[in-house]
Parts: C-alpha cells; structure tokens; sequence
C-alpha cells in the first residue's frame, strides 16, 4: 500500500471521526432537557414562524417531560400558531388531544371555544361542508349548555348566528336545484327548512364563491 493511498485512508477516517463527533455533539445539546428549555424553544421556533420546528420541540417536551405543568399551555399555543396559519387540522389535532387529557383544567372552555372557532374558520366550501356545519353547531349547542359564564360566550354566539346562515343559505340552494329538475316534494321540503329557519329567507344571502370553485361545488 503506497504512502497517497494511506494518507487518503487517513483522510476518510478522521473526517467520518469529524463527522460522528459533530453529530454526538448535537445530540446532546437535543435531549435531556429541562422543561423550560423545550418551552422556550418552542416559543423562539413559532415566533421565527417555523411551525414545524415548533411542532417537532413539542414532540420532545412531551416526551421527556409528560406531566409539566408546560404541556397544556404548549399545546394551547401551538393550537393558536396553527390556526393563524390556517392550518385547521394540525389546530384540531392538538385540541382534540387536549380536551381528552385536560378535560377538568380551568381553560377546558377555552380549548373547546379554540375548536369550535377552528371548524368554522376551516369552513370553505359552500356544499361540500354540510356536515361539518351540522357537528359544529352540536358543539356550539354543548357548549351552550356546560359553560353558560364563559367568557367566550358572546364570540361562540356569534359564530352560532353565522353557521345558522350558511346552513339556511345552503338548503335555499338546495331547494332552488330541485326546483330547476322539477323535482317538487325535494324542493317543498328544503324550501320549509328554511321557513323553520330563525333566518328569515329574506335575510338570507347566498354564499360568495369564486368562478374557479363554483362549478365544483
């Protein structure tokens, strides 16, 4: 083996050395923290509007830190993070977690107002959302029932008032399609759930879409 091939071998250990090294350095500074280490971080990464950092350090508070009084906080900011992102899902995925690990904590209206203002923020499409309007104002209506001092009650209220709406906009609309296909009892019956409808049908408009989404709704 001649002296350039040694060298070269020498070269490959050291630097793979380098690199293994560099990586147990890392790995150290990335467990084993305390909670407030993982809180903080995750602060910095939602600040820097990095969600998925934020999601990953929470992943890591959770882990090694499962009953810190952080936890529920954590994943009250991380909801809102996620909701300011329009990323309704992600929102609902730590609410929903939340609520089945905290249902007795102080906030527990908080997070289910949080989830209530996430299925309506996530209402997009006019006809395609039929039930997620029917599940939401289920959990308006639970709402209503279990936390009647809420303070958020008025914005709950107000989010009731505009799901009624769109819910009376939409079976107006229902209606006026059967009518087009001359289908009579479908029409007479959606045209009388609008009648039923705390909205009076004259008060109802319809739902603005744009050109491109309305010819799939």
């Amino acid at each position: 083996m001649n002296k350039s091939f040694k060298m070269k071998n020498l070269l490959l250990i050291a630097c793979a050395a380098f690199v293994l090294t560099a990586c147990s350095s890392k790995d150290e500074q990335e467990y084993n923290k305390p909670a407030i280490y993982w809180y903080n971080k995750m602060l910095k990464e939602i600040a820097s509007n990095d969600l998925d950092k934020a999601d990953d350090t929470y992943t890591s508070l959770e882990s090694e830190h499962r009953n810190t009084p952080y936890i529920p906080t954590a994943m009250l900011v991380l909801v809102n993070a996620h909701i300011d992102e329009e990323e309704y899902a992600l929102a609902n995925f730590y609410l929903d977690e939340y609520i089945k690990r905290f249902g007795l904590s102080k906030d527990i209206d908080y997070a289910r107002y949080l989830k209530i203002k996430a299925n309506f923020l996530g209402f997009k499409y006019q006809f395609r959302d039929q039930q997620l309007i029917e599940d939401t104002l289920k959990q308006i209506e639970d709402f209503k029932a279990k936390y009647k001092n809420s303070p958020y009650m008025p914005l709950v209220d107000t989010i009731n008032s505009r799901l009624y709406m769109s819910k009376a906009s939409m079976d107006k609309e229902i209606a006026e399609l059967y009518i087009r296909r001359d289908k009579e009892l479908g029409a007479a019956f959606y045209e009388q759930k609008v009648k039923n409808s705390w909205v009076e049908p004259t008060e109802i408009e319809p739902v603005k879409v744009p050109w491109y989404r309305a010819i799939f709704e």
